[in-house]
């Protein structure tokens, strides 16, 4: 899920800062799956992930020494079996670090995950149309910041002249009044926006100053927003570049894997893979969860005058919070289902 911050300027217009940050988000999510494509699907030496595979290739010879002295013991103090089967993690390292021209088997491997995470939290999104109903809750947040920063200039003025400049600027908002509508439609707390720009421009001169900073609100409530709401962007794309990572060093944890410890690297590196993933889309339930209460419940009554800042922190700080605390017990249920799985075939083998 790609939002973008609205953040409207007299002089930029209403349409285009729609269309950029409509654009800027399209253009995150095409160049985050340009750079997965480029760095796993060039597996030449030169390419990063390419050097990665040899030096994953030189961990597992280095540790294929340990592994066939833990063999070789084995061999003369237990049964035949437990070391006929140990033989196939060998087998195992080779077929994925092995290239075959288009990348290796891993990387394929790794990509198919990758697209897998990818399905699922397009599911969510799209579920009950929930990407439009986050924008809609995060533009209906915003929507006074929006217009508070047009109105603003006009709070130091007085007479004829801030009348003035509560026309002009009510013109422009209309815009934004437009806009919203064109996105989402006839919404009740747009109408109740609008109504209250209304009040302000025919009641000049009988706002108090209490009045007019409880509707624009001021230049700390915006920066404090924006700050939060850029913190979002800062978790998503942080999630994107931590699933990258693990993903790079997948053929260091394959080549590792050769070491005779119960806990094999490999299984560490699954868990980091899908931990990220259980986050991404944590982060997007939360998400889109939240906005529905907000759309459909003070979004749709008219007497209803809600301070949202609250659902700018809470997807700021504490929903990151809660999808990491989620990842996080779900990959350790993975990892530990993963090492009980791997111990139940080792002895039945």
């Amino acid at each position: 899920m790609q939002l973008y911050i609205l953040q409207i300027f007299p002089e930029t217009g209403i349409n285009e800062t729609f269309d950029s940050g409509a654009a800027t988000a399209r253009s995150m999510a095409e160049s985050w799956d340009n750079q997965w494509l480029d760095l796993l699907q060039n597996n030449s030496s030169n390419n990063l992930y390419g050097a990665l595979t040899n030096l994953g290739v030189f961990f597992a010879v280095g540790t294929l020494l340990f592994f066939m002295m833990q063999w070789l013991k084995d061999v003369i103090y237990s049964e035949y079996s437990r070391p006929i089967t140990g033989l196939i993690w060998p087998f195992i390292v080779v077929l994925l670090l092995s290239n075959t021209g288009d990348g290796s088997i891993l990387s394929s491997l790794t990509l198919g995950v990758r697209n897998l995470i990818n399905t699922v939290n397009q599911q969510v999104i799209t579920t009950a149309d929930a990407e439009q109903s986050y924008q809609q809750a995060l533009n209906m947040s915003l929507a006074e910041e929006v217009a508070g920063s047009l109105l603003r200039p006009c709070q130091s003025l007085t007479g004829e002249q801030q009348t003035q400049c509560f026309e002009k600027a009510s013109d422009q908002i209309d815009s934004l009044w437009r806009e919203y509508r064109n996105l989402y439609g006839n919404r009740v707390w747009i109408d109740r926006l609008e109504a209250q720009v209304f009040a302000l421009k025919f009641n000049t001169g009988n706002l108090s100053e209490t009045s007019f900073n409880a509707l624009v609100g001021n230049t700390t409530q915006t920066s404090i927003k924006n700050f939060l709401i850029s913190l979002q962007y800062a978790f998503q794309n942080l999630i994107e570049a931590t699933m990258l990572l693990i993903a790079a060093l997948g053929p260091l944890a394959v080549g590792a894997s050769l070491l005779p410890v119960a806990g094999k690297p490999i299984y560490a590196w699954v868990t980091g893979l899908f931990c990220a993933g259980i986050a991404k889309i944590s982060f997007n339930i939360i998400a889109a969860v939240t906005a529905a209460v907000i759309i459909n419940g003070p979004g749709e009554n008219p007497s209803a005058n809600p301070d949202l800042m609250w659902f700018i922190i809470f997807l700021g700080v504490l929903a990151p919070l809660l999808s990491l605390a989620v990842a996080g017990a779900g990959g350790f249920a993975v990892f530990s289902a993963i090492n009980n799985t791997t111990d139940v075939v080792r002895n039945r083998i």
